[in-house]
Order: structure tokens, then C-alpha cells, then sequence
């Protein structure tokens, strides 16, 4: 299953921005995998200095996002397990503002922060490996729009992309 399978019905037009970041090419499962890499590599290259620092007052440190894009895995595969399983209830929205405080994400070590994200994404791996292609394709509801399971696997790829690049460009300059 591939991102190019995606169509633009499976999901609302905000998730674009981080599923276009996604290559067409690029297939689910191994996308996971890759990301783990990727993510665990890039966040353990931030040099202590700048693992708390925020280019502007009210802007995340790469410590908080790191812990973003946990929490934002976790919210985003249990709308998948939730489609991927049929199930039609409306799935609430997710204000992704209210969690980066009561997080204490600049406490925490990079090291743990690292430790609870491969701990999280081997969970992913794991549910994404036990549905089929067809169980992917389902549509559900989150956040008052369509999205299919696929959808939202493939927003947690992309939405980490994302923010390794404003990383790149804002943080470490």
C-alpha cells in the first residue's frame, strides 16, 4: 500500500500538508520503519544546546516537539485502529496545544524522549502489520471529516517529515 493510493476523499484538505510530504512511492509499512530511523537518528544529532531551544517565545523546543510527534502517533493511530476495525463512531478532535505543558517534555532527557518515541512507533509497526490493505481503505470520522485508516497512518509519517524540516530551517541555522 502506497501514498499515491491515497485520494484526496480520504481525508480532510488540512492533512494535506503532511501527507504531500509523503512520496507517492512510498509504501506504508516500510515508511514506518524508515521513520523510526529517521526520527530516532535526527533527534539524538540535536547537540544538548539546542534540544530546549525555541526560536521565537512561543514556539516549541525540539524536545517538545519530539514529544508532539509521540502524542501526536498516539492519537493518530488510534484513529486508525479505530477505522481500521469499522468502527463509525465520530472520533473527537485533538487540540495538540493543551498537551505540550502538562507534557514536561524540556524535564525529560532526550534519551527518554527518544526511549518513549521507538516504544510508541514499535506499537504502530505492530498494528499496522495485523490489518490488511483492504482494512486500511476504511473511512471513519475525526475531527468532523472523512479519513481513512490509511490516512491517517500516513499523516503520522508525514507530520514527522514536517517537523524535522522546521527543525532543520528555524532551529538549527
Amino acid at each position: 500500500m502506497y501514498n499515491g493510493d491515497l485520494s484526496s476523499k480520504e481525508y480532510d484538505g488540512y492533512y494535506g500538508r503532511y501527507i504531500d510530504k509523503v512520496s507517492p512511492k512510498q509504501d506504508l509499512r516500510e515508511g514506518f520503519e524508515v521513520g523510526r530511523n529517521t526520527v530516532k537518528i535526527f533527534f539524538e544529532s540535536i547537540s544538548t544546546d539546542k534540544q530546549e531551544y525555541r526560536y521565537d517565545n512561543n514556539k516549541w523546543s525540539p524536545k517538545e516537539i519530539l514529544q508532539h510527534l509521540i502524542d501526536t502517533e498516539r492519537v493518530f493511530m488510534y484513529r486508525c485502529f479505530r477505522i481500521a476495525r469499522n468502527d463509525k463512531t465520530s472520533l473527537a478532535g485533538y487540540d495538540q496545544n493543551i498537551y505540550v505543558d502538562p507534557s514536561g517534555a524540556n524535564q525529560k532527557s532526550m534519551t527518554e524522549l527518544i526511549s518513549e518515541f521507538e516504544i510508541v512507533r514499535q506499537s504502530s509497526i505492530s498494528f499496522i502489520n495485523s490489518v490488511t490493505d483492504y482494512q486500511l481503505t476504511y473511512i471513519g470520522n475525526a475531527s468532523g471529516g472523512d479519513m481513512s485508516a490509511r490516512a491517517a497512518a500516513f499523516t503520522i509519517i508525514g507530520h514527522e517529515i514536517w517537523h524535522i524540516d522546521i527543525i532543520k530551517e528555524r532551529y538549527l541555522v
